[in-house]
């Protein structure tokens, strides 16, 4: 069969055998757990029967134990007494008990799970458990018995626009007070601010329940629960219904890509076995962050995160998952060091198969119980067709994070001197993507704002943010750190993707880093909240960044200016300018430190008049005023094509629209 992937990308042509392979593997592992004409949502329906159901006549708990000799329940309705409560083998390592009257277990109710192993009793938390929570006085953790009315969802139609700008938040950090933020203080005080801002996305860290805060929600120990720091489910049910009411769609960060190690909190060793949900050996351990790696061959394992994926888009009403961790799936060594330099890197013995199929049964299911979700795949690789519908060929995601583009900033910033700065290397690392594939650009996410890096102002800025972010000073490093924040923003916002993302705070250059609570900051929050108040004063200059982020935000979307890829109309390397067009407007850049041209030539894409809908020299947004915004330029026929005559100073961006019949609005 001759799949699509090779009409976008001939270079494939040699790697013919293993595309095939990675889709003869995909239909072979669906046929065996479903069948040939069987859907995937009829099979990844686990929560349903594990766990625990009320019903008439009182309480079924069942889990999932093949290793187990015993299984017990216990927790507050018996007296923490271990063995009171003995579940019964049904078959296929599952167990199950009932519990007789409504009141056997109620909302509240603390419980674990006792499996005896080969003669030692092994504490546990429930697979399926709904919600965790940690004593504030032992530390222990324990699942907790939800026994709630079902919400009533007000917004049910809600459909996410195509081109997704992207909100990344933290719902713990979200807020300015020194401790952890709840989801209704999220609902008060920042989804108001994300729909101001023009972001019609949320992606969401830190959902899935984890011991240890400061892992930013990357060590999942209960797959099924909601963080119980923030607040109960049915106020997350509550958050994402509201954002649909605004407009907003809501990602799921989703971390299937590893587990945390922890026994007492987490899945693994759940039955007493590490090969119940996890490889055996050296291959279960991830060598750099200390986690536990899934078994992806397994159907079973299988069966519990598509499960899951189910789980939160039917219980919570995600729109879709941004998968973390997936250039660690797909590579035996994880991608660990690898210049992923030609296609032979892709293709080899150190290609995982396993999670390859995976990602595509997840993505198939995704598709089967929400057609509109959203899936972003955190791939630094570039696997080919990771973004490509699995009937082409491809894994079946929607958009990949360009993580290259990120990484160019902060290297520029870091090791070149603004006079050095190569406007090709800028345009083909934000242009640069896979035929037929979608990706998210942005100038950094969380990954920047952490302790041991810096976001993209604080590199810009350093130590004279500390001391000259005030109006009434003059401060060369700022002017420079501000004209540059919005320069890199909005060129990677309208160059760089289909989509874009952002994390909360660095839209308006939070100073200084992210640093969770811990025994080296003698456990303070004062480094783990975000500054509200900052670009709010009218006496500081973070207030500019804010409201050129706005007018950036309005503009790419009201124009719909992602539609169509970016088609460069000129790359002046050694004055430092690109020149482009995307969505009917021409933007063009001079990074030049000290170069501003008079009667700039500017190749335009049609004869017209032109003028300024938006720069970055604004005053309003912290800068010179330059550039007229009331002008209009007339294109006139140059040997080079058509072109108008402009005034473009140093370190200042420009966006033009052509005059139509209606008049142009300024931004």
């Amino acid at each position: 069969m001759a799949y699509k992937i090779f009409e976008h990308d001939p270079s494939l042509l040699p790697y013919k055998a293993d595309i095939e392979l990675r889709m003869a593997n995909y239909a072979q592992k669906r046929t065996e757990l479903v069948g040939k004409r069987g859907k995937l949502k009829d099979f990844a329906n686990g929560h349903e029967f594990f766990g625990f159901h009320k019903t008439e006549d009182g309480w079924y708990y069942r889990e999932w134990a093949p290793a187990a000799d015993e299984v017990y329940l216990t927790g507050d309705m018996v007296g923490w007494r271990w063995l009171d409560l003995k579940l019964t083998p049904i078959g296929n390592g599952a167990f199950e008990i009932f519990l007789p009257g409504k009141d056997a277990l109620w909302s509240g109710c603390h419980v674990k799970t006792i499996v005896r192993h080969n003669g030692d009793l092994l504490e546990r938390i429930p697979l399926y458990a709904r919600r965790v929570e940690q004593d504030p006085s032992t530390y222990v953790w324990s699942a907790v018995i939800v026994d709630e009315p079902d919400y009533e969802w007000k917004n049910t139609d809600f459909t996410p626009e195509k081109r997704p700008f992207i909100y990344e938040c933290h719902i713990g950090m979200a807020q300015d007070k020194e401790g952890v933020g709840t989801y209704r203080e999220f609902i008060d005080n920042i989804l108001p601010r994300i729909k101001e801002n023009g972001y019609n996305t949320l992606q969401i860290m830190a959902i899935m329940e984890h011991p240890y805060y400061g892992s930013f929600g990357y060590q999942v120990s209960s797959f099924f629960a909601a963080c119980s720091r923030y607040g109960t489910p049915a106020e997350l049910k509550e958050l994402i219904d509201t954002a649909h009411g605004m407009g907003i769609a809501v990602l799921l960060d989703l971390v299937h890509s590893h587990a945390v190690k922890n026994t007492a909190e987490g899945i693994n060793e759940f039955d007493g076995t590490v090969y119940q949900f996890f490889h055996e050996g050296a291959r279960g351990d991830h060598p750099a962050w200390s986690t536990k790696l899934f078994d992806y061959g397994k159907n079973e394992v299988l069966h519990f995160l598509l499960s899951n994926l189910k789980f939160w888009l039917e219980e919570y009403h995600f729109d879709g998952f941004r998968f973390d961790g997936v250039t660690s799936m797909l590579y035996h060594d994880h991608g660990l060091g690898v210049s992923f330099s030609d296609y032979s890197k892709y293709f080899s013995m150190n290609t995982d198969t396993e999670s390859v199929t995976y990602l595509q049964l997840a993505n198939a299911l995704i598709r089967e119980v929400n057609p509109k979700a959203i899936t972003i795949a955190e791939d630094m690789s570039g696997m080919p067709g990771m973004c490509l519908p699995i009937k082409d060929g491809g894994i079946g995601f929607d958009f990949r994070l360009a993580m290259g583009q990120p990484d160019m900033w902060i290297k520029l910033i870091k090791e070149y001197p603004d006079e050095s700065w190569d406007m090709w290397r800028i345009w083909c690392e934000l242009t640069g993507c896979r035929a037929g594939e979608k990706s998210i650009g942005y100038a950094e996410s969380h990954d920047q704002a952490l302790v041991g890096d810096k976001t993209i102002m604080f590199r810009l800025c350093d130590a004279n943010m500390y001391t000259s972010m005030s109006k009434l000073i003059e401060d060369a490093v700022i002017d420079r750190g501000m004209a540059l924040h919005k320069m890199i923003r909005f060129i990677t916002a309208t160059a760089g993707g289909d989509g874009y993302l952002n994390f909360m705070g660095n839209e308006f250059g939070h100073p200084e880093w992210i640093d969770f609570p811990r025994e080296g900051n003698g456990w303070s929050y004062f480094y783990c909240r975000r500054q509200w108040g900052l670009a709010e004063r009218d006496d500081l200059r973070y207030g500019d960044l804010y409201a050129f982020d706005k007018a950036m935000i309005s503009l790419v979307r009201e124009a719909d200016m992602l539609k169509k890829r970016p088609n460069c109309l000129f790359i002046d390397a050694q004055a430092q300018v690109i020149v482009y067009e995307r969505g009917g407007y021409v933007l063009a850049f001079n990074f030049s430190p000290t170069s501003s041209y008079e009667n700039y030539r500017l190749p335009v894409p049609a004869r017209g008049k032109y003028t300024a809908v938006l720069t970055t020299d604004e005053a309003r947004f912290g800068g010179f005023d330059r550039i007229s915004k009331e002008a209009t330029y007339r294109s006139t026929a140059e040997a080079e094509g058509e072109s108008i005559r402009i005034y473009l100073p140093a370190r200042t961006a420009v966006c033009l629209k052509k005059h139509t019949a209606k008049a142009t609005k300024n931004i």
